[in-house]
């Protein structure tokens, strides 16, 4: 792998994690290290941080708490 990968590796470790969770990215990152940014990309849909997904975690919040309210109120009745 690239030296200058490596260290950036190093110095991320939640991308680093990643790369040893799903190792068919050394080899692509030992073929051609301008695949990181797409390696980044990746991690972030993997570890559930694209946007869409935290908005669906919200709306899944959000939901269950309403979901507690209506319980609560018909405990109360």
């Amino acid at each position: 792998m690239d030296p200058n990968s490596y260290n950036y590796l190093r110095q991320n470790p939640e991308l680093l994690r990643f790369v040893r969770l799903n190792p068919i990215w050394y080899r692509y990152l030992s073929r051609d290290p301008n695949l990181i940014e797409d390696m980044r990309k990746e991690s972030k849909r993997f570890y559930g941080k694209t946007f869409p997904q935290q908005v669906e975690k919200v709306n899944n919040h959000i939901q269950m708490v309403g979901m507690l309210m209506q319980f609560a109120g018909a405990m109360k009745d």
